[in-house]
């Protein structure tokens, strides 16, 4: 017999379960003294909180809990264990539909919200254990070939990020899978002392997908959720034949009636619905997102070259079929914003609000090896290493092309949807005649999810996501 799905209220509901608190089943902290010692704070925890970001690197949590004289050895868990940071954490949480995260995190920063003679409120910060790791790793080697196998290393290598003994030892902790997007091109380089999280996020500005073309589809995004770290093309995500919306939203004004009300073709209406497409055209100028310059200088032969990548929403001459062309970009929404031609530079190569100067490497770390008749290295001595002037420019004209349009919407606690995850959101358009409400076609549609944060208390079991896409125009939704 199928379950039934909970929806509406009843899913946004507190997840009350007997003997599990707030629909938190386990937080269970252990000293780092006496790795025996483990104190429970599940029945005492006032509020947690779980997030999730396609800008942040690490998962993070807060968790909120009254701390009592007698919580552990009749004396509070802060003095008791004690707790003092980079106590391992182990959780797990579910809805009211039963999706669960289990995870391992660990303390960062702990923070005493109210105290008295008796109890006292305590807040714990919790990131995950590469976010710990990466504050005490340094890369110091030499890197060759693609760059997506160079993030591979960095995750997985135990000499930088990748897991030791003393951690997989630890009760609960699994390691994650790498859902790692391959690259096309290539990049040698020097570590330079860099922290590993660093260089992952210099890398990603300029790699291009195998599936794409290297003088438009540049750009990815390193995050981690809650059972995978992710490096994946901005084009891939955009792209709704790869990244099929996992879940169908609907916002509007009429009462849920427990979920009774949800239309067709839906999941879930949103509680809350807010429409961020309010542009700063000065910064988007500032940040290059639609048009650019990249001036390249080769110390080799004193070669001077001038680039200007440009989306291709503008009609000036020379801009159609340019490194960036919207053409040759998928994306989420029809088109990018149509420009005012009033502001365009006919003369070609002029159409520019962002400049980037760049010398160009060739010779100083070339690929293959420096001995014996063949001597590669020798031979690539002349090759360019990475190529910026086809990439790099690209790379972040996608990335600040991204946030064109931004939505956050609340919905009844979905555990299910993680950082990355396609949505289809729809809402009524703004008219005068409310009586036949049609969708709104320029806002709706296909959206990826930025930011994540998965909210549980005494009164509610919600999910607040924050959308975001790179273009306008609402698509019709994907049949799965």
């Amino acid at each position: 017999m199928a379950k039934t799905q909970l929806s509406g209220a009843r899913a946004a509901a507190p997840a009350f379960k007997e003997g599990t608190g707030l629909g938190v089943q386990q937080i269970d902290i252990v000293s780092n003294e006496d790795s025996g010692k483990t104190v429970s704070v599940v029945n005492s925890t006032m509020a947690f909180l779980y997030y999730e970001s396609i800008l942040q690197d690490s998962v993070r949590a807060t968790v909120t809990f009254t701390d009592t004289g007698n919580t552990i050895e009749e004396t509070t868990a802060m003095a008791g264990l004690p707790i003092v940071g980079q106590e391992t954490v182990n959780i797990k949480f579910t809805d009211n539909n039963e999706n669960t995260i289990k995870t391992t995190l660990f303390v960062n920063k702990v923070s005493p919200l109210l105290e008295d003679t008796t109890t006292s409120v305590v807040q714990l910060d919790l990131a995950s254990r590469e976010f710990i790791w990466n504050e005490k790793r340094r890369v110091n080697v030499r890197f060759d070939g693609k760059i997506s196998d160079h993030v591979e290393k960095l995750l997985k290598d135990e000499n930088f990020l990748g897991p030791t003994e003393k951690i997989k030892s630890l009760d609960g902790y699994t390691e994650k899978e790498l859902d790692i997007e391959p690259t096309s091109n290539e990049h040698n380089f020097v570590g330079n002392n860099k922290k590993p999280y660093y260089i992952i996020n210099w890398l990603s500005r300029g790699a291009v997908p195998e599936s794409g073309s290297k003088g438009n589809t540049a750009g990815y995004f390193f995050w981690e959720t809650s059972d995978k770290f992710y490096f994946k093309s901005i084009d891939s995500l955009m792209d709704t034949t790869q990244n099929k919306p996992k879940k169908s939203i609907i916002y509007n004004e009429s009462p849920d009636a427990g979920g009774a009300n949800i239309p067709e073709g839906y999941d879930y209406k949103a509680l809350e619905y807010t429409v961020d497409n309010a542009v700063d055209v000065q910064q988007k100028l500032k940040l290059g997102a639609y048009s650019t310059r990249i001036i390249t200088f080769d110390p080799f032969n004193c070669y001077y070259k001038c680039v200007t990548p440009n989306a291709g929403n503008s009609k000036i001459k020379g801009a159609a079929n340019t490194p960036g062309d919207q053409k040759n970009l998928k994306l989420a929404g029809k088109k990018l914003p149509t420009l005012n031609p009033a502001f365009d530079i006919p003369e070609e190569g002029k159409e520019f609000s962002r400049t980037t100067y760049m010398v160009l490497d060739c010779g100083s770390l070339p690929a293959g090896t420096g001995e014996g008749e063949s001597n590669q290295q020798l031979d690539k001595s002349k090759d360019e290493n990475y190529n910026p002037g086809e990439v790099l420019n690209q790379g972040i004209m996608r990335m600040n092309q991204l946030f064109a349009l931004k939505t956050s919407i609340t919905i009844p606690g979905d555990f299910s949807l993680h950082a990355g995850d396609a949505i289809y959101v729809d809402a009524p358009e703004l008219k005068t005649d409310t009586k036949n409400d049609e969708v709104d076609k320029q806002v709706g549609g296909n959206y990826i999810i930025s930011d994540v944060c998965h909210y549980l208390s005494p009164k509610f079991t919600l999910t607040k996501l924050v959308l975001v896409r790179d273009s306008f125009g609402r698509k019709p939704k994907e049949r799965g």
